[in-house]
């Protein structure tokens, strides 16, 4: 393994982790109000939903804008404490 990140120092990694929950909060609010709007646009344009599809749409909206929050604070996370450049090559 080559240099150590940033992630090894306790005080750092329990930063960069709470940064990542809050980032994970905000994505799950916005995918909240998202779903929500998503479930009125529809209303309007069809009619009312039954109870099933608004649960699934519920779920289906938040669950894809959690699962893109996840995905980019991860990056984020491994990229802003130098864990990518801690990887050495010869490694792979």
């Amino acid at each position: 393994m080559g240099s150590m990140s940033r992630l090894d120092d306790p005080e750092y990694a329990r930063f960069a982790w709470r940064r990542f929950r809050r980032l994970l909060g905000w994505s799950g609010a916005i995918g909240l109000v998202a779903s929500l709007l998503a479930v009125w646009l529809v209303g309007e344009a069809y009619g009312a939903l039954g109870w099933v599809a608004t649960l699934a749409m519920i779920g289906g909206v938040t669950g894809s804008v959690l699962m893109a929050g996840a995905l980019m604070g991860l990056t984020f996370l491994s990229s802003g404490t130098g864990h990518d450049e801690a990887i050495d090559p010869r490694d792979l």
